[in-house]
């Protein structure tokens, strides 16, 4: 059986007469890469605020290791290790001393041989000794890591750790990720608003929406390949559309523009659909496909953006 490190059941968060969290629900599992995704806005960061206990929830329940939060503390957050939005260092001192500055405010007792292992870990190795401030924002969310996981925490929370970065530094930072699953053991819940960052790093996840969980399970299952939304451009649109319903029975057609015929069918049936319509003298000018959840996702995020601008 699979040991469930968090557990949210329910969980609220009211600012005066805004709702930031209306009912947020997940569990996530040792070993785990949870991806906790959502559009900007959608509540991901009260979320893990009301996790971490700097914030109280309104309503639900945040249990971690088999234990509520409430009560329990200082035994949960010993356990965790986080970056919520950026770190933030002391610029003018080095990676190293503010490693040592971190850990005894943590109150964790860390050797200075640990925080060199660390640095070395996050690929910095050479730089300890260097001002932060003189650190490109990449190498300070690699030292942000490397500060996480300093007294060696069994839970990791990374809040949208690839905002600013560049692609490398986007890369830099999934490889850290996947190094603390594999070379170290740790379960991570990762938050992010990219569905591509979450589909390649994460084995699990949930999304939410406006303070509500929408749909949680397997990244494999919930992103298959199978399940598409298949767009084809074609001359006759009508006459297509009557082939296909025709020769198809359990296919539905619909349309999203004058010559596009929008089409849930699996992958294997694209080639079968392409050569029934050329054999039947209908021109098929382009083909493009989308998930289903994909696509879902997509029209999540254009619709929160287009209502922060209404």
């Amino acid at each position: 059986m699979f040991e469930k490190i968090v557990e949210v059941k329910h969980l609220s968060k009211q600012f005066g007469k805004f709702t930031a969290v209306e009912d947020v629900s997940f569990d996530v599992y040792r070993g785990d890469v949870f991806g906790f995704l959502g559009p900007n806005g959608a509540g991901k960061s009260t979320t893990i605020r009301a996790m971490l206990s700097l914030i109280t929830p309104t309503s639900g329940e945040i249990n971690l290791f088999g234990r509520p939060l409430h009560g329990n503390r200082s035994y949960i957050l010993s356990r965790i290790g986080c970056i919520v939005e950026k770190p933030d260092f002391y610029k003018y001192l080095s990676a190293e001393k503010n490693l040592e500055i971190f850990a005894r405010i943590s109150g964790a007792t860390v050797s200075k041989s640990r925080i060199h292992e660390m640095i070395e870990f996050v690929g910095l190795k050479g730089r300890e000794k260097d001002k932060v401030g003189h650190f490109s924002h990449g190498m300070k969310q690699r030292l942000g890591i490397a500060q996480t996981i300093l007294h060696d925490p069994d839970l990791i929370i990374l809040d949208e750790p690839n905002t600013g970065l560049d692609p490398q530094g986007s890369i830099d930072i999934r490889n850290l990720i996947l190094q603390l699953k594999t070379e170290r053991n740790k379960t991570i819940l990762l938050s992010s608003h990219i569905l591509s960052e979450i589909e390649i790093i994460a084995n699990r996840m949930v999304i939410i929406s406006k303070g509500n969980s929408i749909v949680q399970g397997n990244v494999s299952e919930l992103l298959t390949s199978q399940d598409l939304i298949v767009y084809f451009e074609v001359d006759q649109p009508e006459k297509a559309s009557q082939i296909i319903s025709e020769k198809l029975q359990s296919t539905a057609v619909g349309s999203t523009e004058k010559n596009i015929l929008q089409l849930h069918i699996s992958h294997q049936d694209i080639p079968q659909i392409n050569q029934l319509l050329t054999e039947n003298g209908v021109k098929v000018f382009g083909i493009d496909s989308k998930r289903k959840l994909e696509d879902y996702f997509l029209k999540l995020v254009g619709k929160d953006v287009l209502e922060k601008h209404l």
